[in-house]
């Protein structure tokens, strides 16, 4: 390594000390590293400047200007330059790295819901310099790779759950502000463990963009399904019927009770919304077809729509009486993949509206992999042992003549 030599202003520099501190630090730091770029220019030759030696690789060229933003502002440094072999140093080398770091700081600021104003204020007071709206944007684009590589990734082992729903975003395309979902799949493998399987921005829901959704999911290998629980969308309801048509449909008991009870006068509302929990948490099939008698006795001359949502959406809410009754709280409703949808859209509040689709999938899909990573450090809800006796006492048989049965009734 070549000897290096500092050269300071004494007077210069105090001078600079007592009026603007700043300027001082950033007059050291440009000649700290302009003596190195030096240092590093002669290493490289074998030779210092009009010396004369056998040793001697190239000649000097010369020197030009390159900027470099650092934490104490914008310094210019002279960059020598040789006449044959490029010059190489390794102060460049060393900022691309943390600038690189810098970038990845960004993104997380921004996944973390940061606005893109704040964490330019941020950057700015680091850096010395500041950074637009648009090059925050573009930052966030490092992130493409593991997202895409998160949402594409095989499915391996066998899933017997699966949730899906959709959630709507802002997004501007074609110079107009439009809605689009965001379609999420949410599994429970063999071993009880949950985790985020694929999600993906369609226009609009509808029984095209699910069934591409669905065949996505399957195409990458989810296979071993027993159910699949989400609300009613109609065209969600054909496209699973389509994709997996040995997988019954379990609608999800919040979302029909919801259905129910705002069909009903608001005066009944809360109490009728009580019974239809009694009529949930059943212990058998005999047991809840018996409380809905009773409910559509009570209510139907107060609330005859209601009771005719009742008894239309019953069994299709009860598909989860098939399974052991310890594991029917966590299937009878999609209320884990809503409240991730409410950690989707308290992130996206900071943004409003998504300047295009690719956006969305970035800064959304950053957002589950890392509650993906949260929900694969909790504890399973069941264990494979547990998941082996239940195919053993024929729950699967049960419920693909469930799912026989609303294929019938939905070519009714």
């Amino acid at each position: 390594m070549a000897q290096l030599n500092i050269t300071l202003n004494q007077e210069e520099i105090l001078q600079l000390l007592s009026v603007d501190r700043d300027e001082a630090f950033r007059t050291l730091l440009t000649n700290s590293l302009n003596s190195i770029l030096k240092a590093e220019s002669q290493e490289q030759l074998r030779a210092a400047p009009y010396e004369r030696s056998d040793e001697r690789t190239d000649s000097r060229n010369g020197i030009r200007s390159r900027t470099l933003k650092t934490r104490i502002g914008t310094i210019t440094l002279e960059v020598p330059r040789h006449r044959n072999q490029p010059f190489k140093t390794l102060v460049f080398d060393n900022y691309s790295r943390s600038e690189a770091a810098l970038i990845a700081s960004m993104a997380e600021m921004v996944v973390n819901g940061v606005s893109t104003r704040k964490v330019s204020n941020v950057i700015e007071t680091l850096c010395g310099t500041s950074v637009s709206k648009s090059q925050v944007s573009e930052v966030c684009q490092d992130l493409d790779q593991e997202v895409e590589a998160f949402r594409n990734r095989p499915i391996e082992g066998i899933y017997p759950f699966l949730t899906v729903d959709a959630t709507y975003f802002k997004v501007r395309e074609n110079n107009r502000i439009i809605s689009k979902a965001l379609m999420i799949a949410y599994g429970t493998n063999e071993c009880g463990m949950r985790e985020i399987l694929g999600f993906s921005a369609y226009p609009k829901e509808s029984s095209e963009t699910w069934t591409d959704f669905l065949m996505s999911l399957r195409n990458r290998g989810l296979d071993g399904l027993m159910m699949i629980t989400s609300d009613a969308h109609e065209g969600l309801i054909h496209a699973l019927h389509r994709v997996f048509p040995d997988v019954p449909w379990q609608r999800c008991q919040f979302h029909f009770s919801r259905n129910i009870s705002d069909k009903a006068p608001k005066k009944f509302q809360s109490g009728l919304r009580a019974e239809l929990q009694e009529m949930f948490s059943c212990s058998d099939m005999k047991e809840a077809r018996k409380k809905r008698d009773e409910i559509l006795d009570e209510y139907r001359d107060i609330a005859e729509s209601a009771m005719a949502c009742l008894e239309e959406g019953f069994e299709s809410s009860m598909t989860v009486m098939n399974l052991p009754k310890s594991l029917r709280i966590y299937f009878r409703t999609s209320n884990h993949i809503e409240r991730l949808n409410k950690e989707l859209k308290r992130r996206s509040q900071v943004i409003g509206i998504f300047p295009n689709t690719g956006s969305l999938i970035r800064l959304m899909g950053a957002v589950l992999i890392e509650q993906n990573s949260i929900r694969q450090s909790r504890k399973s809800i069941f264990s494979q042992k547990y998941y082996r006796k239940m195919q053993e006492a024929g729950t699967k048989e049960k419920l693909v003549r469930i799912a026989e049965e609303q294929i019938a009734l939905l070519a009714a």
